[in-house]
């Protein structure tokens, strides 16, 4: 009896997640403005994304590396505390990938991270490039990940980065903003891969 309550109480509980409004973010920077939404599947990430928010982590936050048709990444502190100084523990789901616009967690290497678990802040955002049926085939082929024909689609129309798909947590997405990811990307980079004039940000929630 008693584990048939857990088995119930489990299920009411991702009924719940399930149901609840995905949480919206605006990320502002001198470049414009880019609205996210937050996946309720990857609560961890979620969650904490929301509590750094929260309590102003983000606030003056640099995009510290840029590389033009790949990605956008920041997360360290406007002090230059790079983390909090915790771990996330993946949640690597295939329905999301990293086509353009992806909100991804960086996290050390597999060489010191088998476990593949997440940065407590460090995120990036996907620019990448379009890939057609015969490119997006040899990426899957030595990634062992397998596409549907939805996913083919984005990659062929919006793009991506599909070679990091499968390693690192997709946790949200963005829905306004994309010409903002392409403008920063843009900008002129130093040592590092780090913007030469300092791109910075600002995080509210919006719901």
């Amino acid at each position: 009896m008693k584990h048939l309550f857990v088995v119930f109480a489990l299920f009411f509980a991702m009924s719940l997640n399930a149901q609840k409004p995905e949480t919206l973010v605006l990320i502002k920077t001198p470049m414009g403005d880019i609205t996210a939404k937050l996946y309720n599947d990857t609560p961890k990430h979620r969650d904490n994304f929301i509590k750094l928010v929260n309590e102003g982590w983000y606030e003056g936050s640099p995009f510290h590396r840029v590389i033009n048709n790949f990605m956008i990444q920041g997360g360290g502190n406007a002090n230059g505390q790079q983390d909090p100084g915790y771990t996330i523990d993946a949640e690597i789901l295939p329905q999301y990938f990293h086509k353009k616009g992806a909100l991804a967690a960086a996290r050390m290497g597999d060489n010191v991270n088998p476990q593949r678990k997440s940065s407590g802040s460090q995120f990036y955002i996907v620019q990448g490039q379009k890939y057609d049926a015969n490119n997006l085939a040899m990426s899957s082929s030595r990634s062992g990940v397998s596409y549907t024909d939805e996913q083919k689609n984005a990659y062929s129309t919006l793009g991506g980065t599909p070679h990091l798909d499968g390693a690192y947590t997709v946790f949200g997405e963005v829905v306004s903003g994309f010409e903002v990811i392409d403008k920063i990307a843009a900008v002129q980079t130093g040592r590092m891969d780090r913007p030469v004039e300092e791109v910075t940000m600002s995080i509210e929630i919006l719901e």
